[in-house]
């Protein structure tokens, strides 16, 4: 019969390691206990919402969207909150979007962690640059991050609402300079959006 983990000390000794996340390989060093026992006392704190099941295997205590951000970040390396999720993040963007983009320069790939749906698409790595570190995240500057979007909207791969948009605290200079990074189709609407720099809200091009 397997051991029965007491709840407390598992709970404990799991919050006093400064981790985001843990494999089931993890616990094994940790509690030095075989892979079923592991498993059972996983899935009987699911059931008590103790702890919570990214994926198979990937467990964590905060299931928040802002520390899946940062397990979807160390996941698929490197890569950088961008586009729609960094806007919003920012309040550049009203709406919040439903997933989670990060920019990457390995294959594009979609993922589901928890109830999240993290997007990683690939660019350039020319264009993979102006990202900071914020909170154990890496994301994209808020100038950068929406010419990403653009940058995928002349692609034809995303749309953006401009009406939807706050951009009265970006750096026309940052931006502009910045946007020569990209394609020419890029430049355009970048030149075209900078207009509106200033503005509380822009009007739907």
């Amino acid at each position: 019969m397997p051991k029965r983990i007491n709840r407390i000390q598992f709970l404990k000794k799991l919050q006093s390691i400064n981790k985001l996340y843990f494999t089931i390989v993890d616990l094994q060093k940790i509690f030095n206990l075989p892979k079923n026992t592991l498993y059972v006392t996983c899935n009987r704190m699911i059931r008590d919402k103790d702890i919570y099941r990214l994926k198979q295997g990937i467990y964590v205590l905060d299931n928040s969207p802002q520390n899946i951000q940062k397990i979807a970040n160390i996941l698929y390396f490197p890569s950088y909150l961008s586009c729609e999720s960094a806007l919003a993040l920012y309040g550049i963007l009203n709406q919040i979007p439903y997933t989670s983009t990060f920019i990457t320069k390995n294959k594009t790939r979609k993922l589901n962690l928890g109830e999240q749906i993290i997007e990683y698409h690939q660019i350039y790595p020319d264009f993979f640059c102006d990202y900071i570190l914020q909170n154990n995240l890496y994301i994209a500057l808020p100038e950068k991050a929406l010419l990403d979007q653009l940058y995928f909207v002349s692609l034809g791969r995303a749309i953006l609402d401009y009406d939807e948009l706050n951009l009265h605290e970006l750096s026309k200079t940052k931006f502009l300079k910045f946007s020569k990074k990209f394609p020419l189709r890029t430049q355009k609407l970048a030149k075209e959006l900078v207009k509106d720099f200033g503005k509380i809200s822009v009007t739907v091009k």
